[in-house]
């Protein structure tokens, strides 16, 4: 079952998330499911306070460590590329904001959200409570290797562009699962669909990404 939402009365920010979903919907989103996740996640608890007012523009915001909350459109492409229906394991490597996370635990049965920089990965856990999300767990660990306590994974998706997929990433990919990677050079990827099918993994371009390096044992070097 998915995570509550923080909805209801005292919610003020209702109809800033009504308008970016149909900012998303104008772009080409036609998942009624990722709109919805986007239309009850509350993206201003996963900002910082000096950009609070800007949480549901349709752009990247910054969160501090060098990192940022990527644009809501490029999230909904990923979710909407993996296909979920609602009862999926999932693996989310780079939790960052937490935000993408809780997006993930509205549309999946659980999540496991792997993050390197304990700063960021504590503050995720603060606002996924504050959010009501109750299906999501997060790991302070290098996301390269995955997190096999709990895998296999139905989907498995990364945050951060990395030269080729980590090997421990697809050996916890699921029998027909799907990984989303952004795979090439520092700072110019190609975002990929990885999918299992027995022993083969075939891989589908989906087009260009831009995205922070994916740091780590099986990514580039810090």
């Amino acid at each position: 079952m998915a995570g509550r939402r923080l909805t209801g009365p005292a919610d003020t920010y209702a109809g800033y998330r009504a308008r970016l979903v149909e900012t998303l919907r104008a772009q080409g989103i036609r998942d009624l499911a990722v709109l919805k996740a986007f239309a009850e996640t509350p993206r201003h608890l996963f900002v910082p306070e000096a950009v609070r007012h800007r949480a549901y523009e349709d752009t990247a915001l910054p969160i501090g460590k060098g990192q940022t909350i990527s644009q809501p459109f490029t999230q909904a492409r990923y979710l909407e590329a993996l296909r979920l229906r609602g009862k999926e394991r999932v693996l989310e490597i780079g939790t960052g904001s937490g935000y993408q996370t809780a997006l993930l635990g509205a549309l999946a049965g659980q999540v496991f959200s792997v993050e390197r920089v304990e700063a960021l990965a504590r503050a995720a856990q603060r606002a996924l409570r504050e959010a009501g999300a109750t299906n999501v767990s997060v790991l302070l660990g290098d996301g390269t290797l995955g997190w096999s306590g709990y895998a296999p994974y139905d989907a498995i998706l990364v945050a951060a562009g990395g030269p080729t997929v980590p090997p421990p990433l697809a050996e916890q990919l699921a029998p027909g699962g799907r990984l989303l990677i952004p795979l090439g050079e520092r700072g110019a990827q190609t975002l990929t669909l990885v999918e299992r099918s027995g022993a083969e993994l075939r891989h589908t371009p989906l087009g260009d990404a831009r995205f922070v390096p994916l740091l780590g044992e099986h990514g580039f070097d810090a």
